[in-house]
């Protein structure tokens, strides 16, 4: 009966839904200069939406651990979408309608950043449950459609916005609100497995006192924390590093830096059956630390350019490698574990970058100092997935007397 589901539906769902993430992450940032010229909203409160955006992740990866089971997959899911699909229709409309057009945008942020929270703690369950062979290496090209999402979303509204004029933004507002909604009727549709039998999950107290747990949550905020940081100050580093206009600088810095992230994992999620996956991710990580010396130490512009873009191409297997590693060392994890690991990465990509900024500016506003820092991220990652590897031998007997 099973073999007669069509988990391809399932698939394709779950990739719409990380391009759904993807336009709700990278749109807005578009639209910041726009939001100041047209509605005379300060650069201080811009600030706030990216903060309002993350931490409402935050939440709902927490909030998640307690609702998605006993709700349900599908029903959460297919939120996610009509969420998304409402808060991006909701941002072309409530600033004009408002009498405070600010407080209109952030009602929006609001609601896609709930739809985003969700699809990142729902969508690499739902394919970990799917009866498919090579897990790691479709939990890698699931991943991928973030980063083809974020370059779909960058390009797309830089041509977009060069054929018809910025002052149109609201055109394609609704123009990427069909994606999710699409996807909501893929969502309803599709086959979905619940990734852990009923009572037969270990809970979040099991999951808090099983000591390689804690290692896979240093190992995802480490991930988010290497990832966030310069995917939010790629574009400003290639502006102040190399002297080009902003938009030169968004198809430089973040559309390059996320190309390389999604070959990373699409070439992991097409050679994962050959390769062992704590190997990949200690060169990626020595990798990462290299890219990130690069670009903070080079005095050659082109220099610090390369470090920014393969960077994307070393990160991109943490993410989903630390979680494939957490599903095979806790298989009865269960959507808390899922859920606690998405809110570690939120965790990294919040506090990382807010910490460059801020010893960036201590610097007299030099970048470079700031990333310089952030090196730190990368190398205990390695130290980590070392200490890890040292503990493959004893996790089995402790999972077995667990388990």
């Amino acid at each position: 009966m099973t073999n007669q589901k069509n988990y391809k539906k399932t698939l394709i769902a779950c990739y719409l839904g990380f391009v759904t993430q993807a336009i709700s992450a990278n749109f807005a940032p578009l639209l910041f200069l726009t939001f100041i010229s047209t509605y005379g909203i300060t650069l201080e409160k811009i600030a706030i939406i990216p903060l309002v955006f993350y931490l409402t992740q935050l939440l709902i990866d927490l909030a998640a651990i307690k609702f998605a089971d006993k709700i349900g997959y599908r029903t959460c899911v297919v939120a996610s979408q009509v969420l998304s699909a409402v808060g991006l229709v909701l941002m072309a409309i409530l600033p004009e309608i408002m009498p405070v057009p600010f407080i209109g945008i952030l009602i929006s942020v609001v609601l896609y950043a709930m739809g985003s929270g969700l699809i990142e703690v729902l969508v690499s369950p739902i394919v970990e449950a799917c009866p498919f062979e090579n897990k790691d290496g479709m939990m890698s090209l699931l991943h991928s459609f973030f980063c083809w999402g974020s370059m779909g979303v960058i390009l797309g509204s830089t041509l977009f916005f060069a054929i018809f004029g910025i002052e149109n933004w609201k055109i394609l507002t609704f123009v990427w609100a069909l994606v999710p909604l699409y996807n909501t009727f893929n969502f309803i549709n599709c086959p979905i497995e619940r990734l852990v039998e009923d009572g037969k999950s270990m809970g979040v107290s099991k999951l808090l006192k099983t000591p390689i747990f804690w290692l896979m949550i240093i190992l995802m905020v480490c991930s988010g924390a290497s990832e966030a940081t310069m995917t939010q100050w790629a574009s400003a580093f290639t502006e102040s590093a190399i002297g080009v206009s902003k938009t030169i600088g968004d198809l430089a810095g973040p559309c390059l830096f996320a190309m390389f992230m999604g070959i990373s994992r699409m070439l992991y999620g097409k050679f994962s059956e050959k390769l062992e996956l704590t190997k990949v991710m200690l060169v990626c990580g020595i990798m990462c630390a290299g890219c990130y010396l690069l670009a903070s130490l080079s005095k050659l512009p082109i220099l610090g350019l390369a470090g920014c873009a393969l960077c994307g191409l070393a990160v991109g297997i943490m993410w989903p490698g630390s979680i494939s590693i957490s599903s095979q060392k806790c298989p009865r994890g269960g959507t808390a574990m899922f859920a606690l690991l998405a809110l570690a990465g939120d965790l990294g990509a919040a506090v990382s970058p807010t910490m460059v900024g801020s010893l960036s500016e201590m610097a007299g506003g030099n970048l470079k100092i700031g990333l310089l820092v952030a090196t730190l991220f990368p190398i205990i990652l390695v130290v980590g997935l070392i200490v890890l590897r040292s503990m493959k031998k004893y996790q089995i007997r402790d999972e077995s007397a667990q388990f």
